[in-house]
């Protein structure tokens, strides 16, 4: 740093300079050009050290100037300054080369672009995956070597919270995954996964589990007829026969329920990127819902509070069944005289639907895997009230569906709020 006094020592120099000079030829009977001549070289000293200045930074790597005063203290600190800067930029460099033999190394394909898009680096699995050369593509906009229209969607709109999965467009169908993440000046680095195996594999679990349930639905029908018929024979049926056919019949409809949510989900999973969504009246949907639940849960108490009028884009069916799942399980997991609470409310940028029970509450521990497949907190009680384990998990896979979030919060002996959140329109 050049400090106050080193510009008052030059001030006073310079004061001195012309001061002595005008004196000089005043003794002369000349003070005007005497001033005039001292000012000139002045002025002309000091362009001569901005001379010096832009030739030496177009010469960086030259040792600076050898001067004295204020110009000896600038020439310090830019040398100063262009050391710091050197040795940052080594830093860097040898952070940067650190980086690329680590990503190169990987087996994911990794792509480092600058902040209009173009390729700075790529590694050499990007080369197998993606066909991407460097340092040939080295400047090209990735966007125009990765055509995949989903990929160049995700990346013009700089939301990378969620990463995207979504098929490559080859010929062979492969599938992949891009997750973005910022750093720097506004530069990127794009991992690239290829999760053909993975996604083939959830898809074959889902036609396994849709195919058993189809197959399933045609024995089960024709033993629910017979043993409506036989329950249907009144006095004619032999009464140590009832109860079992009642058993028979109670565990025939879980089995029913079991199947129907286990389509239902399959049907979820299948996310279909041309699904048509359309604005979802959350408010009139529980409005309504409040009277479909009276019929099937008569005596019970549910308040349904709408506190705003806002809609949500997307499938109504979906909508609707993750509501109900979570309403259903409010009452069937709570006391007859407990009350139920829905809430469709607005908080900032986000819409949510809180339901809030009074019931036995859930211990912290269970929370995690509740959305988990046939997850069971207490089988005797899941089993009491007829609960197939498959309702939350089609509440996450409907909250995901929508770019949702599923929040619980319970607490042993004082009920449980399950809310979904949604980001508000725009």
């Amino acid at each position: 740093m050049i400090g106050s006094s080193s510009w008052s020592a030059e001030l006073r120099r310079l004061l001195v300079f012309v001061a002595l000079l005008t004196l000089a030829a005043w003794a002369a009977g000349y003070p005007l050009l005497g001033f005039s001549v001292a000012t000139a070289l002045a002025l002309a000293y000091w362009a001569f050290q901005l001379w010096r200045v832009q030739h030496w930074m177009a010469n960086p790597e030259a040792d600076p100037p050898e001067t004295y005063g204020i110009w000896g203290a600038i020439f310090d600190n830019i040398y100063l300054l262009q050391r710091r800067n050197r040795e940052a930029r080594t830093r860097l460099q040898s952070s940067l080369d650190y980086l690329q033999d680590s990503l190169s190394s990987m087996r994911d394909a990794a792509v480092i672009v600058d902040e209009r898009g173009a390729i700075e680096w790529s590694n050499a699995a990007a080369l197998q995956m993606l066909e991407l050369r460097y340092p040939e593509d080295r400047g090209q906009p990735v966007a125009n070597l990765i055509r995949i229209p989903s990929f160049q969607q995700y990346l013009q709109g700089e939301d990378f919270y969620a990463p995207l999965r979504t098929a490559g467009g080859s010929a062979d169908q492969r599938f992949f995954e891009f997750e973005v993440s910022s750093f720097g000046a506004g530069d990127r680095l794009i991992f690239i996964r290829d999760v053909t195996d993975r996604v083939r594999l959830e898809q074959m679990r889902q036609d396994f589990v849709g195919n058993v349930s189809h197959e399933l639905r045609t024995p089960l029908t024709v033993i629910k007829g017979y043993i409506d018929t036989f329950l249907g024979m009144g006095d004619a049926l032999e009464p140590q026969y009832v109860r079992p056919l009642q058993q028979i019949d109670q565990q025939a409809n879980r089995m029913e329920n079991l199947l129907k949510d286990l389509l239902w989900l399959s049907r979820i999973e299948s996310v279909s990127d041309d699904k048509t969504l359309e604005p979802v009246d959350i408010a009139a949907m529980i409005t309504e819902m409040q009277d479909e639940i009276s019929k099937g849960f008569p005596g019970r108490e549910l308040l349904v509070n709408a506190e705003t009028s806002d809609t949500v884009l997307g499938d109504f069916r979906e909508l609707h069944s993750a509501i109900s799942n979570l309403v259903i399980n409010a009452l069937k997991y709570s006391g007859q005289q407990d009350q139920v609470t829905v809430r469709w409310y607005r908080e900032g940028e986000k819409l949510c639907l809180a339901v809030a029970d009074q019931g036995l509450g859930i211990d912290a521990s269970h929370i995690p895997r509740l959305t988990e497949r046939f997850y069971r907190v207490d089988d005797s009680r899941s089993s009491r009230t007829g609960g197939t384990g498959l309702g939350l998990a089609i509440v996450k896979h409907v909250a995901a569906a929508h770019e949702a979030e599923l929040q619980i919060e319970s607490e042993l002996g004082k009920g449980s709020v399950f809310k979904l959140v949604f980001h508000a329109p725009g």
